[in-house]
């Protein structure tokens, strides 16, 4: 369930690659996320995804093994229902929910993530691509693997958040003329709570249409959240 900064990025994007191979975070927002409440989003709870490390500390994403698979459902299920069932897009949400609640059957935790997300951007009338990490050649080094996954892709351009632009070196990406763009949202309104909690938790008070009209104004060809100097409106990008 990505948070809606998350969200958002991916929605502005035409192509979203699932770094699937990458080692697994504990603490990361790779298998929970923020449950805020329906009232009020600073008041919040974790859900989790209790989750099996095979190889230890090393194991890749998609290696991830779902600890009790039908309570760690069951639970997920009942903690979303108990704090978004009054919101009045509710039954467009547990419809849309269904396919997340399938996936814990595969056993994977990637699974669960990743099927989360995809529901989502269906929800929000997202039309891009996505494509998994693992088969596509790129080279050691976190730029130089983003950057020949953007170059694979067919992509002009890479979305980058406000946390990728610390670390990113853009050298790997310029002498493939390729452009990083600096990924930003504003930190009003339903944006307030944006890095921290459930995307859900927007969705539940501005449902899909409301939503996805929001991200549309934000992310249209031209505007600045997601072009830097000298970006070109509809370029393809890729998050």
């Amino acid at each position: 369930m990505p948070r809606l900064t998350t969200l958002a990025k991916l929605f502005a994007a035409d192509t979203w690659i699932v770094l699937d191979d990458v080692q697994f975070a504990r603490r990361d927002y790779q298998h929970r996320t923020r449950l805020a409440t329906l009232q009020d989003a600073e008041q919040w709870r974790w859900l989790s995804v209790p989750s099996h490390l095979p190889q230890g500390r090393q194991t890749a994403i998609r290696d991830v093994l779902i600890a009790d698979p039908d309570p760690a459902r069951r639970r997920a299920a009942a903690m979303v229902r108990q704090e978004y069932r009054a919101s009045p897009y509710w039954s467009a949400l547990e419809a849309a929910l269904d396919p997340v609640w399938a996936a814990f059957d595969t056993g994977r935790t990637a699974a669960v993530a990743e099927t989360s997300t995809r529901v989502l951007l269906d929800a929000l009338g997202w039309r891009g691509r996505v494509l998994t990490a693992s088969p596509i050649p790129a080279g050691p080094g976190r730029s130089q693997r983003l950057a020949d996954l953007t170059a694979a892709a067919g992509a002009t351009t890479y979305l980058c958040g406000t946390g990728g632009m610390t670390y990113l070196d853009p050298a790997p990406f310029t002498s493939r003329g390729l452009t990083v763009a600096p990924f930003l949202l504003p930190a009003d309104g339903v944006w307030t709570s944006a890095t921290r909690v459930t995307s859900l938790w927007a969705l539940a008070h501005l449902g899909p249409a409301g939503l996805a009209a929001r991200l549309r104004r934000l992310t249209g060809p031209g505007l600045a959240p997601i072009l830097p100097a000298g970006g070109n409106p509809g370029e393809n990008r890729l998050t």
